[in-house]
């Protein structure tokens, strides 16, 4: 397995990309961060999912603004560091991510996408404006209702997805109510493409993400099985 850091061009600059590259990988996936950044936590996915056969990889959605990672204790900046993102910026990263897995030999079809916290709405996002393999969502905030006033709600865009999506999500999380989970599971019966939504009754928030206390291993274990599970369906 091939692991490093590269750079890629967006219309906002240069933006840092981790990448970790299987022997003969069968697919890609990009790899959108938590709050936090590209962490140690993220760079980790990728491996997991390079240990899968995927070309995996993490753009640095915060590179507009220095880039960088947030401690899992400072929710303050990670909530300011939110609040310097815009869908067009994410999706124009997105997009270098997709060109770039383009390169080496990927089409769309063969492109998925798992984000975690504010990575699983732009998995969503991802999902709804290009025409990728699959998205799996963990946890992602505002998809529903806005956290953010430059993140507006997406829950509006279901019946015009342009691609399969899965999300994930805790019971005992409370930034996504249960409610905002279940008309999240209404409206995408819309969907054109596969769509599924899953509830975790004893997880909150963060809960796939060993490196923090909200880790539950039997949800974090059933999740990262249901994910990988919906790429080896889509991503053909």
């Amino acid at each position: 397995m091939r692991q490093r850091t590269i750079g890629l061009e967006t219309p906002d600059g240069a933006m840092p990309l981790y990448e970790a590259v299987p022997e003969n990988p069968r697919g890609a996936v990009i790899v959108f961060q938590e709050a936090y950044g590209v962490n140690a936590y993220i760079e980790d996915v990728c491996g997991r999912l390079a240990g899968e056969g995927y070309h995996a990889v993490a753009p640095h959605l915060f590179h507009r603004t220095g880039g960088g990672v947030v401690s899992y204790g400072d929710m303050g900046k990670a909530i300011e560091m939110i609040g310097t993102l815009s869908d067009d910026g994410m999706l124009a990263d997105a997009d270098a991510a997709i060109a770039h897995l383009g390169a080496a030999g990927f089409a769309m079809p063969r492109i998925g996408t798992v984000g975690f916290c504010m990575g699983g709405r732009t998995t969503f996002l991802v999902c709804a404006r290009r025409a990728i393999g699959a998205g799996v969502g963990f946890y992602g905030g505002g998809i529903v209702t806005s956290h953010f006033p430059q993140l507006p709600s997406l829950a509006g865009e279901a019946p015009t997805m342009k691609a399969p999506w899965l999300g994930l999500f805790g019971d005992k999380d409370p930034s996504i109510p249960v409610a905002d989970v279940e008309r999240l599971r209404d409206v995408l019966h819309d969907s054109p493409f596969d769509a599924e939504v899953v509830r975790y009754p004893d997880a909150g928030h963060g809960f796939h993400s060993d490196q923090r206390d909200s880790y539950v291993p039997e949800a974090a274990a059933d999740g990262w099985q249901r994910c990988l599970a919906w790429f080896a369906r889509h991503l053909r």
